[in-house]
């Protein structure tokens, strides 16, 4: 089985699961529409081809193996317009559990990092910058990452600049239950933030700003091998930009955070199917 084949397979598996459509035929029948299932495992094919809604069909087209995994032939592809509504239409709720069920395809350790980075936001004309007031040009997200597996447990996006520590604990807040640890630069140096994961029962590893030999006795007492895992958050995001883009295409900020998920789930999905 090649490799698109086996993405494919665990995609349609883990759409069936987060939208609960087991026995729906994918296909419209009868002046139906298409399964939930099969809007969202085309969309990750879009996403794991790195290619627009236009260019994803026409190859999907030519690959009559890949559409049987969803339950799907060539006649039965929607237009590149449908394939768009579909992706207003789908809630972020959704986005956000398939990428809980994909995160789950992994062993977890219990042990990870946070840390943010920037994509760009793909250039608009002028004239559609001025009509909507389009001027940040960059969106921050936010990632909580699996040390050992390297899988995306979680992930916030913003066009503004929050403070590291606030999104730290909002990220951390959510998936506190399944933490021991978490790592974290400087720029989450905040004590609130550590007291708040103790009380989760979270071991905060998040080194000091140096301004007192206090601080210095704090950065010795962390663990170090756990401590340098932190790297790995870069590493996951040095490998989405490389792999999937480094830019989201869709101009409306809902979109936006859509797509980083998505990219986010394509990522761990294609971790989970490599050998």
């Amino acid at each position: 089985m090649s490799k698109i084949s086996r993405f494919t397979s665990k995609a349609v598996q883990l759409a069936k699961n987060a939208v609960g459509g087991r026995g729906e035929v994918a296909a419209p029948e009868g002046g139906g529409g298409f399964a939930e299932y099969a809007v969202v495992s085309l969309h990750c094919l879009r996403v794991y081809l790195e290619k627009s809604y236009r260019e994803t069909l026409d190859l999907l087209s030519e690959m009559p193996q890949i559409l049987a995994e969803i339950g799907l032939d060539e006649a039965d592809l929607p237009d590149h317009s449908t394939l768009v509504k579909w992706f207003d239409r789908i809630k972020t709720a959704l986005w956000r559990v398939l990428l809980r069920l994909s995160s789950e395809l992994h062993d977890p350790s219990g042990h990870a990092a946070i840390d943010a980075t920037f994509f760009d936001r793909e250039t608009a004309s002028k004239h559609y910058c001025r009509r909507t007031n389009y001027r940040v040009q960059t969106l921050k997200t936010t990632a909580l990452v699996d040390t050992e597996m390297q899988a995306i447990l979680d992930v916030h996006c913003s066009t503004g600049k929050p403070h590291d520590t606030q999104l730290g604990w909002q990220v951390a807040r959510r998936n506190a239950g399944d933490l021991t640890s978490l790592a974290a630069d400087k720029g989450y140096d905040w004590m609130e933030l550590r007291e708040k994961l103790r009380e989760e029962g979270v071991r905060p590893l998040i080194r000091h700003r140096e301004f007192r030999p206090i601080d210095h006795a704090h950065n010795a007492r962390i663990d170090g091998p756990r401590y340098r895992q932190r790297s790995m958050c870069e590493t996951v995001f040095s490998t989405i930009k490389r792999t999937l883009g480094d830019a989201v295409r869709a101009r409306a900020w809902f979109r936006e955070f859509r797509e980083i998920v998505l990219k986010c789930v394509v990522h761990n999905i294609k971790r989970a199917v490599t050998p």
